[in-house]
């Protein structure tokens, strides 16, 4: 009797309950291009109709009695998913309670027929070749690290906190991080032993440091480019060329963590406190988490790399999971914490220290300064009683787009023409914060004749040249200073500290020191009216110091990351029964523990659930059976009604703030 050929598909379908392997039998005319790998169509029996699907992997049936749907066709047969992107995939849905069809669908780009062709027709590219002078730089470079090149090539999971200071590209025609060069120098070393490299960086300014970097140091074919940004034809070449047989160094956004390449030998994760590298879209998984699970998989090795240390990567440092790598020689910014002195008013916004700090650094190149918000006057008072303006149509927040001018509402976009506060039935309102417009508007009536520079979400700018300004910037907008920046003033910081965030402080120190790491070596960055522990640690630059700190203030509280988290959001007795299923699967999971569920006028219930990370794989497997179960009731309760139920109850799993 001879064996069937049987196809195990995933489906590439949003329905939890459909997250698993699905047996298909493949046609004849099929039969050669059915591998694993490929994009498929198959029926859906129970829907009625035909999905798109990834063929997991083929066996030989004996052919017996259970009846099997055929493969309705080959999309392609390019085998876009790889054994090891599947297992990664896999894995990291199942720690996430997810499913793995949402992070491939996150990953595999869509697909792009004529660069499909022009890949399968173009020859498999040659193996790049580095040059002796690039090895010496890369070695030269990781020097600094005592310890660190022996890590990389060991496979070991490594930290280090990057240099602060601007550095000069090969051929001196730019100024990029130091942290580049180092992340860069770290790409090379791995690829001149023949191992690919996978550097995964916040958004696109770090990605272009990065490759200005590589680009003297590397062939241009051995870069490749994952990000969201690219236009979908270049995203889904750059994902093939990953494919390829050959060794490669990928740079991107947090997906491309997930980059099928040659012979992993690098995982480099820069600055994973920001949170762009926290993917928002099902399940949820940090680009750190996935970076740690491909770590583990293919034993390639991981490096964590920031000028500040997160709470997350110390305990993992704390719990000997990652290794701490030393500079040889530590320098650091020379940082003043600049306050009112006797005799200025306690409301002035900029002490005469860094006043005169900054005078004084106009005449040789620019200043940075950075401030909290956007805008002119983000925020409006009453002039009477000082309580916030609101919008009357929809309570949104009233703002000014410049001195004068109608209040705009922040939400609905709506002018408030003859406001009167609710309150005290004042019609007058006053400016009770400054955004970056009305911080260069004041900066430059003190500096005239002076260029000032905004950088903002509204207005980007990515380099300044060496002469004289003023760059005022919002937090994570600044841009990069040929040579660096002569002073930088840090202003807003005590309004920063008050924002209602478990990890407020770790946000502000890292503002503070990626915007510090900017200025020229020698040159004076200013805190404004900042005190306390990261005031502290800014001064003296010891970010671990202060991420243990914080670890330690959080255990006894079991908050984030001394324990993991997972929130439950939907209607209240699915959330209730959720919880009652994880008390019964996972006992030690303590009453005190699990917070809500809580209910609101305007949002489902949502609970909260703390574990320890030894019981993480049966939280999440119990949770996940949750959401299947609760998907199979909706899709129950509404057949005959609705062409299409959705599951109602939502899961996410380490979410790293206690938000009810």
């Amino acid at each position: 009797m001879t064996a069937r050929p049987v196809a195990r598909v995933l489906l590439d379908s949003p329905l939890p309950q459909l997250d698993r392997l699905f047996d298909y039998a493949i046609p004849s005319e099929w039969e050669r291009d059915a591998a694993p790998g490929v994009r498929v169509r198959v029926p859906l029996r129970t829907a009625g109709r035909v999905v798109d699907g990834y063929l997991v992997e083929r066996v030989e049936e004996e052919p017996g009695d259970r009846p099997l749907s055929e493969l309705d066709a080959v999309v392609s047969s390019v085998p876009v998913l790889t054994p090891s992107l599947y297992a990664l995939a896999r894995r990291a849905a199942d720690r996430a309670a997810g499913s793995a069809s949402d992070i491939l669908r996150l990953v595999i780009p869509k697909r792009m027929v004529r660069a499909e062709k022009a890949w399968s027709a173009a020859p498999t590219p040659e193996a790049p070749v580095v040059e002796p002078s690039s090895t010496a730089w890369a070695d030269r470079v990781l020097a600094a690290f005592p310890g660190l090149a022996a890590g990389i090539d060991e496979g070991a999971r490594l930290a280090v906190e990057a240099p602060a200071r601007p550095a000069g590209v090969a051929d001196g025609s730019v100024t990029v991080g130091a942290w580049a060069e180092l992340l860069a120098a770290a790409a090379v070393h791995t690829l001149a032993q023949g191992r690919s490299a996978v550097l995964i960086v916040p958004d696109h300014r770090d990605q272009a440091q990065l490759e200005a970097a590589l680009a003297a140091r590397v062939p241009e074919a051995a870069v490749v480019r994952l990000d969201a940004r690219q236009p979908s034809p270049a995203r889904y070449a750059g994902f093939l060329r990953a494919l390829d047989p050959v060794p490669c160094i990928v740079v991107g956004s947090r997906s491309a963590v997930y980059a099928p390449v040659h012979a992993p030998g690098l995982v480099a994760v820069w600055d994973d406190g920001d949170p762009l590298l926290s993917e928002p879209l099902t399940p949820g998984v940090h680009a750190r988490d996935a970076a740690l699970v491909r770590q583990e998989l293919d034993g390639c090795a991981l490096l964590f790399a920031g000028h500040t240390r997160t709470t997350d990567v110390e305990r993992l440092v704390a719990v000997g999971w990652v290794r701490d790598v030393a500079p040889a020689r530590r320098s650091s910014p020379r940082v003043v914490l600049s306050a009112t002195r006797e005799g200025e008013s306690r409301g002035a916004r900029v002490p005469s220290a860094a006043f005169a700090a900054a005078r004084e650094a106009l005449a040789s190149g620019p200043v940075l300064v950075q401030v909290a918000r956007p805008g002119y006057a983000p925020v409006l008072v009453c002039a009477e009683c000082r309580r916030p303006a609101r919008c009357a149509h929809c309570a949104g927040p009233l703002h000014a787009a410049r001195p004068g001018a109608v209040p705009e509402c922040g939400w609905c976009g709506r002018a408030a023409n003859g406001w009167a506060c609710p309150h005290c039935e004042s019609p007058r309102v006053r400016m009770a914060s400054s955004g970056s417009e009305r911080t260069a508007d004041e900066l430059g009536r003190a500096f005239p004749g002076v260029r000032v520079i905004i950088a903002d979400g509204e207005h980007q700018v990515l380099r300044v040249d060496a002469r004289p300004a003023l760059v005022v910037a919002t937090r994570g907008a600044e841009p990069i200073a040929e040579g660096g920046y002569r002073a930088v003033i840090l202003l807003d910081g005590e309004r920063m500290l008050l924002a209602d965030d478990l990890r407020i402080g770790e946000s502000c120190l890292r503002w503070w020191m990626n915007a510090a790491a900017l200025a020229a070596p020698g040159s004076p960055v200013h805190l404004v009216g900042v005190a306390g522990p990261v005031a502290r640690a800014l001064a003296t630059w010891t970010p671990a110091a202060y991420a243990r700190a914080e670890l330690a203030d959080r255990a006894p509280l079991r908050m984030p990351p001394a324990v993991r988290v997972a929130a439950l959001d939907g209607p209240a007795d699915a959330v209730r029964r959720s919880i009652e299923t994880l008390r019964d699967d996972v006992p030690e999971v303590d009453a005190d523990d699990i917070l809500g569920p809580v209910t609101g006028t305007d949002r489902p219930a949502r609970a909260l659930v703390r574990f320890d990370y030894g019981q993480g794989t049966r939280v999440a497997d119990s949770l996940r059976s949750s959401v299947v179960s609760d998907a199979l009731r909706a899709r129950k309760a509404a057949k005959g009604r609705a062409p299409g139920a959705r599951n109602t109850l939502r899961v996410r799993v380490d979410v790293p703030d206690l938000d009810l």
